[in-house]
């Protein structure tokens, strides 16, 4: 359910905070799944699950393609506690934008960071861009791109946590320090004027549109600070590193989760001759 006080904070701010958006058990199912996976380097496959890095090689390691880790997170593709709010900022409802379905994931992983690492400052009002704009119009949200980040363990002080700028989803300016902090340097979020850390409890998600201004605090704490990151979009998007799911997940997926994961079916290539 989208309540006029989560339009209101979304709009004004780029993020919700959504507290104890899972259980417990399902917690643990997420974990325990992520435990059966054997560590990988990044470029090692297990299944159709891939360990990736982004380009600085400091924010972690990432495990993409990550439903296709098993039923747990599968169960995260239309779960009831964000999947209303995400099909409600994307909009599109009764639109062209509905054609092949509500929603597509662009993208969706399991990030592990570990003492040192960080994610630099990215995104923002400026420069513009068309995958992850915010945009209210006619009455409705239009947004290209809403991520749901999920805490599977605590995120505290000193623990790397998700910072954001609240309300840069609709500056007309680059941040001064943006430059000074950017991804690519070795650097965190930590010291950028206007930034605040989002601290989570296990369970929790944060969900933002991803033209917010965000990255995170570097991770001082031992031990690994585990999230899980799904990106939705319009239906007529494209993967952003070129996966896509595997034939056993789509077996296995309710028609209404395929239709976010696959929502087109792709045409013959080969030209079909009438008989």
């Amino acid at each position: 359910m989208v309540t006029d006080m989560d339009v209101y904070l979304f709009d004004l701010r780029g993020y919700l905070h959504l507290e104890g958006a899972l259980t417990n058990a399902e917690i643990k199912d997420l974990n325990d799944c992520l435990d059966a996976i054997p560590p990988l380097k990044p470029g090692e496959w297990h299944g159709y699950v891939h360990a990736h890095e982004y380009g600085d090689k400091t924010s972690g390691i990432n495990y993409q393609q990550i439903y296709e880790a098993g039923q747990p997170f599968e169960k995260l593709i239309d779960h009831p506690s964000w999947i209303d709010k995400v099909k409600h900022l994307v909009g599109g409802e009764g639109s062209f934008d509905y054609h092949h379905g509500p929603l597509f994931i662009d993208e969706n992983l399991a990030n592990f960071r570990e003492p040192g690492e960080a994610i630099g400052i990215h995104s923002g009002g400026y420069p513009p861009i068309m995958r992850n704009q915010f945009r209210y119009h006619g009455g409705r949200f239009m947004c290209g791109q809403i991520d749901i980040l999920i805490a599977l363990t605590d995120i505290g002080p000193r623990d790397g946590g998700t910072m954001l700028i609240p309300g840069s989803h609709k500056s007309n300016f680059r941040h001064p320090q943006y430059g000074e902090y950017s991804m690519g340097r070795d650097k965190s979020v930590d010291g950028i004027e206007g930034a605040i850390e989002i601290y989570m409890k296990a369970g929790d998600a944060l969900l933002f549109v991803d033209g917010i201004c965000h990255g995170s605090a570097k991770r001082v704490n031992a031990g690994v600070r585990r999230i899980v990151v799904y990106r939705y979009g319009p239906s007529w998007g494209n993967f952003r590193h070129g996966y896509h799911p595997s034939p056993e997940l789509l077996q296995r997926l309710t028609p209404e989760q395929r239709k976010i994961v696959w929502p087109q079916q792709l045409l013959p290539r080969e030209p079909q001759v009438k008989v």
